[in-house]
């Protein structure tokens, strides 16, 4: 894909998304030098807030090489969403599909036409309480090695801070004007699982490995270290069942 094809549909979107971004946050991007200037790629992210996809897509967007999401089918029903997600030439995912590599068949041909592919790679909001990136799941990891293209990590922090992803009121918090940082790191090194049989260990550690590249950018980002281990929500809420309870006064 050439950095000049963005296309009317993605543009139409930036008029209308970029001004106010622009005109209610600050922003610090770092590592656009990562992401190809030719050829077909996957950027992995972490999410954080329901606002960091619109952070993330105007970091990609200013790279020259706009990013398809993948989202859900029933997004693209009918409606002003489902026409702007159909025109800018986002990936619809049928989750109802036992087969994971259908469901990603669409992924994998567009970054073999040359386009940008945007994972999250941990599926949802994170469940960790200070944020971090939690453990991910495997369809990043997958593509990543059907079609052998750099997946380049994402790390982005400052719209958690503007919009809490748990808050009980989904409502922006503009004051003090919050700073959206974006940090792109080098490709993952995945060479070593390239040509193996894409078992469920062999995708578990590509997925541990991407989320480990993505985990450090945002240590760098936040100046702080991060867990020892990804915060995993299965074994927390088993943790949390078999948690002896104080005895009552």
């Amino acid at each position: 894909m050439s950095r000049h094809r963005i296309g009317f549909w993605y543009r139409l979107a930036a008029v209308l998304v970029k001004p106010p971004l622009v005109v209610l946050f600050k922003r610090e991007w770092r590592g656009m030098e990562h992401i190809p200037a030719d050829g077909g790629f996957l950027t992995a992210v972490n999410h954080n807030s329901y606002l960091d996809p619109l952070s993330y897509a105007h970091f990609q967007y200013n790279s020259g090489r706009v990013p398809r999401f993948l989202a859900k089918a029933g997004l693209f029903k009918g409606s002003f969403v489902g026409t702007m997600l159909r025109g800018t030439g986002q990936i619809p995912v049928y989750r109802e599909s036992a087969d994971a590599a259908t469901a990603f068949r669409a992924a994998v041909d567009a970054i073999n036409r040359g386009e940008c592919v945007a994972f999250y790679p941990e599926g949802t909001l994170t469940r960790d309480p200070d944020m971090w990136p939690m453990e991910g799941k495997t369809g990043a990891a997958r593509v990543a090695l059907l079609t052998q293209a750099p997946v380049i990590p994402v790390a982005q922090w400052g719209a958690n801070e503007a919009m809490p992803p748990y808050a009980k009121e989904k409502k922006l918090r503009l004051f003090p004007r919050k700073t959206l940082r974006v940090l792109a790191g080098p490709p993952v090194d995945l060479s070593a699982y390239y040509g193996k049989e894409p078992t469920a260990e062999v995708l578990r550690e590509v997925t541990e490995k991407i989320m480990s590249d993505i985990t450090g950018l945002l240590a760098e980002l936040r100046g702080e270290p991060a867990p020892a281990e990804p915060y995993n929500p299965r074994k927390a809420r088993a943790a949390a069942r078999h948690q002896p309870q104080e005895d009552s006064k």
